[in-house]
């Protein structure tokens, strides 16, 4: 029996499928682990991996010259205008991601005994256990190495690197390469795209004590070992990759205990990420014993959600890192992902990385920026070409090189999108808050946004406010209209806070952007007494969706909530309970989730966490599907659910506290530790019944208003001195 939560998970047989292998990453190499005592296998994966499908070329399409012409249109009644608006050109998917190859030992077949594997989320070690054989694997932080380490008395092993994966196109070129060193064997393996330029190489040495080590193309033998080492590495590249160097830099990871060792730097990474938050839930202790597998079976388990919660957090730090996480984390066991297993921007990405902030992993935030600062070159182009326009326009799908608007279609007109640059940018002002230091980066995306909204906002309506159009509202439709509309809600709430933003952050612009923001019209209601997707007047609602995007204001902004703007919260609220789940995506539930919490719906949280949880969206590894019954391998659930636990519990802005506002009555006792503020405290929370504790530990001296369910009160802080505060039932 477990006195805590469970910090990792553990399965009795090997994994069968790829979708069920536990994970291992450092935000650059990723490391899907079989455990298999028989052929021990590691599915390598890396960021950079996407295929060249004609993507990397593309451009978006040139319409700025029709934008007024369309705007015209729309204005004048035209619903369907701008489905004319394209260039003609056919939907063009990003280039696809996909796995590199897969590492194998191969022994002798026997039958399994006292078989056990395990990941330890606090290290991001992997291991499998059957009888005196011991596999153990971790994608080190520090050094950026695959680091597999096989134990066993009399180890026969034949190895090899193996591109033959599910879905791997024809046409492929490829090498292997196999040489003899002193200590074991080097394996190369060069797989060049079809058509292209472009390859990638895996490297992996083999270092071998005891027994004997012979070539046997295109791997090697190894027999009467007691131990085997393999450092893993992959590359993109264009013509020849210099494997030599390759191999040099990886002997210099060697030492006389070099698993131990490469651990132990891991760690200082790794772990310190990992242990900066915990939540306990009281669960039963018995219940978090059990396999992760067992544990699924019980949607209602308070321990399950402990571990949800912890693999939550541990898969968002590992896919973290060079890039943010995709659709697909950083793994993946087949080379036909679903959507590209790219980074979408108009939800997908947005959740998973919605907890980063909040739950302590600056690690994540940073590669959002990555992603970011390094596509705003291709933001400019988008803005410019499409709609004329100087500052930045995000694309809504991007394969993280290419960040140009080109993926679009008649029914996915994502080209019209304008919303996506702020909510991209959210999170690294979310940031910023948090340490109380603005980073000049930020500082200037935020100002290129809000002079694309300058150039942008240039059409008034009758009231003299001015007009979003075209106004695309993801990925939904007016019922009485086409999708390219105007005025979607979201749009008027990406614009007016990336004004309001902007001004904040260049107080020399500030009186300009904020009279702009000030133009803009306010929300509409609809005869439903809801909050209407579109504030034009004329434009019907379109209930049955996943995408909650007319409720931006509400989350991830505060733009709307109950204590300021309550009459436009209610009707937020009233929008929330009429919107169906249409195909029961995951990301859905989860946002739907987001929303509720911040407007005190308990209620409707729980509802949709029972959603998710009973809906079998997670496979045996932990990582989440994007439909029920675990269809279709994706990370929204994974990474997005830790966001919607701390949100239950603790909200914060620059200058308020809430604690508890939707907490589900399943949930009576817990404690969350570690949590940081927007406003500079970390923050430990200790609930029961009968009452409950909260202590800040402020970074700086402010004060904010302290909101919980006896009322709403001013809160002192004062930097460096820890605040507890005492609060009755809630």
């Amino acid at each position: 029996m477990t006195s805590g939560p469970v910090h990792g998970t553990w399965e009795p047989a090997p994994a069968t499928r790829w979708e069920d292998a536990f994970l291992s990453g450092n935000g650059h190499h990723g490391a899907l682990v079989f455990g298999d005592p028989n052929v021990d296998r590691v599915i390598v994966t890396h960021h950079t991996l996407v295929r060249p499908n004609g993507g990397e070329h593309a451009r978006p399409p040139r319409l700025a010259a029709e934008l007024p012409a369309l705007q015209d249109r729309l204005l004048a009644g035209e619903l369907t205008a701008a489905e004319s608006f394209t260039d003609g050109r056919p939907l063009q998917w990003v280039q696809p991601f996909h796995p590199a190859f897969r590492t194998e030992l191969r022994g002798p077949t026997g039958a399994w005994h006292r078989f056990r594997r395990t990941v330890d989320f606090t290290t991001g070690e992997v291991t499998a256990h059957c009888g005196d054989r011991t596999s153990r694997v971790f994608v080190s932080r520090a050094d950026d190495v695959i680091v597999q380490h096989v134990t066993a008395p009399d180890l026969t092993q034949d190895i090899s690197l193996d591109h033959r994966l599910p879905g791997a196109p024809d046409g492929l070129g490829v090498g292997h390469g196999a040489l003899r060193t002193p200590d074991g064997a080097l394996l190369t393996l060069r797989v060049r795209y079809p058509g292209s330029d472009r390859a990638y190489t895996g490297v992996s040495l083999v270092v071998v004590e005891g027994g004997s080590t012979t070539l046997a193309p295109p791997g090697a033998r190894v027999e009467g070992a007691t131990s085997v080492l393999l450092l893993t590495r992959v590359r993109r590249h264009t013509g020849e990759l210099d494997v030599a160097e390759e191999a040099r830099a990886l002997r210099a990871l060697l030492t006389e205990q070099p698993y131990e060792d490469l651990l132990d730097r891991h760690l200082a990474h790794h772990r310190t990420a990992y242990d900066r938050v915990t939540l306990d839930l009281r669960a039963d202790p018995a219940e978090r014993a059990l396999a992760g597998s067992e544990l699924l079976k019980q949607p209602h388990s308070a321990a399950l959600l402990e571990r949800l919660f912890a693999a939550g957090r541990y898969h968002l730090l590992s896919a973290g890192g060079l890039l943010p996480p995709r659709l697909t984390g950083l793994w993946t066991g087949d080379w036909d992902t679903a959507w590209s297993g790219a980074f979408t921007t108009n939800a997908n990405l947005n959740l998973q990385t919605a907890s980063a902030t909040a739950a302590a992993l600056p690690e994540v935030t940073e590669a959002l920026a990555r992603l970011v600062h390094r596509q705003l070159p291709d933001w400019r182009e988008n803005a410019r070409t499409i709609f004329g326009a100087r500052g930045v326009v995000a694309p809504s799908h991007t394969d993280g090189e290419s960040g140009l608007t080109y993926h679009f279609s008649r029914e996915y007109p994502l080209h019209l999108w304008t919303a996506g640059a702020d909510w991209l940018l959210q999170p690294l002002v979310e940031h910023d808050e948090t340490r109380g230091e603005r980073d000049p980066r930020t500082a200037a995306a935020v100002a290129e946004v809000a002079e694309f909204y300058e150039d942008f906002l240039t059409r008034t309506d009758d009231d003299g406010h001015l007009v979003v159009v075209p106004s695309y509202s993801p990925e939904n439709r007016p019922a009485n209209a086409s999708w390219g509309a105007i005025d979607a809600a979201m749009d008027l709430s990406a614009a007016r806070h990336a004004l309001l933003t902007a001004a904040a952050y260049h107080p020399e612009h500030a009186d300009r952007w904020r009279a702009l923001a000030d133009r803009l019209p306010p929300h509409r209601i609809n005869a439903d007494g809801a909050l209407a997707e579109w504030a034009r007047p004329g434009l019907d609602d379109t209930y049955d969706h996943r995408h909650l995007s007319h409720l931006y204001g509400v989350w991830p902004l505060d733009e709307i909530n109950p204590y300021d703007t309550p009459d436009l919260a209610a009707a937020a609220h009233r929008a929330l309970e009429l919107r169906g789940a249409e195909n029961d995506s995951a990301h859905g539930h989860l946002h739907h989730a987001l929303i509720a919490a911040r407007l005190r719906d308990a209620g409707r949280v729980a509802h949709a966490l029972a959603d998710v949880l009973g809906g079998d969206f997670f496979h045996d590894s932990l990582m989440s599907a994007h439909y029920p019954a675990r269809d279709v391998y994706n990370a929204d659930a994974a990474h997005a659910l830790p966001a919607v636990l701390i949100e239950m519990l603790v909200q914060s802005t620059p200058d308020r506290l809430v604690l508890l506002p939707a907490l589900p009555a399943g949930h009576p006792a817990g404690e969350l530790h570690g949590v940081r503020t927007r406003f500079g405290a970390g923050l430990d929370l200790v609930w029961t019944p009968e009452g409950a504790t909260a202590v800040l530990r402020p970074t700086r001296t402010h004060r904010i208003e302290l909101v919980t369910s006896s009322g709403v009160q001013p809160l002192d802080l004062v930097a460096g001195e820890d605040h507890v505060l005492t609060l009755g039932t809630w």
